[in-house]
């Protein structure tokens, strides 16, 4: 197949890159770089089948030229909860990106694959999160919530274009991916600044009591599922979670990660408050996903333990800090 990747240059959209490389299928890469990194298609750039593109989702003509002759999209560029501000940024940005991606998509009748996020559940008490359950968002005077608005939204045009116009989406909500290439900062997941913190024998922030929980699914295990989806029938018209269903604490997570680096100094916490986080903060208490559909479908199911990947997360990020 040629597939389009929007974020090609991103940590998942890199992996997704090389493994559909690996498996034979031709890429055409669109990023504007504002997150992405050339250096994580270093290998991909070797590859004949490979083409890259330096734009943004919110350039139609640039994005539908690039386009010709591909046979399914997979849309992961995005712009992520606003914890440091930029909450039009988000909105914009994630709309005009998917409705853009969905005109293309509309014009080649093509399949389309859309990065959404397990941040739509919300507040919802229900768990594990299925994808049939209610969907429980904060007020809008909380900023943190426009990402989730945003992709409920990409959610329901994709199904509603599908609807109209009759080409195939397929919805995926990812579950704190992690591994090599993920981003240093909080952009990245807290694993990332737990590494760094520990390596540079600095204070490691967690945000509250340090008691809220999440799932934390290794890039190998997102990325089979985004491969599964892409290529099979069987995903149409779904909205389907990827992730690992451990669910562990954040404070956890930092002693796990200490743990796993055999010369870490001492383990030093600061438990900061929501409101010396970001203006506003709204914080999820638990999320844990009910991955049955994603192995019915798909046959996929989350394999590497936080153990194994986070070792070879931090060894990649050591090398990468080259401490």
């Amino acid at each position: 197949m040629k597939i389009l990747i929007t974020g090609a240059a991103g940590f998942i959209g890199s992996h997704l890159t090389d493994a559909l490389l690996a498996a034979g299928h031709e890429i055409v890469a669109v990023d504007n770089l504002s997150m992405g990194r050339m250096e994580n298609l270093a290998s991909a750039q070797e590859n004949d089948k490979f083409s890259f593109h330096k734009l943004d989702v919110l350039d139609y003509q640039n994005l539908l030229s690039c386009s010709s002759g591909v046979d399914c999209i997979v849309h992961l560029a995005a712009f992520k909860i606003p914890r440091y501000g930029k909450a039009i940024d988000t909105l914009v940005i994630n709309n005009l990106g998917t409705v853009n991606i969905l005109k293309v998509a509309k014009e080649l009748d093509c399949k389309t694959v859309i990065a959404s996020t397990s941040d739509v559940y919300g507040k919802s008490s229900a768990l594990p999160f299925n994808e049939e359950g209610d969907l429980l968002i904060g007020a809008p005077s909380k900023p943190r919530w426009s990402y989730a608005v945003s992709k409920m939204y990409d959610e329901h045009l994709a199904l509603a274009s599908m609807d109209a116009y009759g080409f195939p989406v397929t919805l995926l909500r990812f579950f704190g991916s992690y591994g090599p290439r993920h981003h240093l900062s909080w952009w990245g997941g807290p694993q990332s600044v737990f590494i760094d913190k520990i390596l540079r024998d600095e204070v490691i922030p967690i945000h509250g009591d340090g008691q809220q929980t999440r799932s934390f699914t290794y890039i190998a295990d997102t990325v089979r599922g985004i491969v599964a989806a892409t290529l099979k029938d069987s995903a149409n018209g779904q909205v389907i979670n990827i992730g690992s269903t451990r669910e562990i604490t954040i404070e956890g997570l930092a002693r796990m990660i200490h743990s796993l680096i055999p010369d870490a100094p001492e383990l030093r916490l600061e438990f900061v408050a929501y409101e010396d986080v970001a203006k506003n903060y709204e914080d999820v208490l638990r999320r844990i996903p009910d991955d049955s559909k994603c192995f019915e479908l798909l046959g996929v199911r989350s394999q590497v333990s936080m153990e194994e990947g986070l070792k070879t997360t931090i060894e990649w990020q050591r090398k990468e800090l080259k401490l």
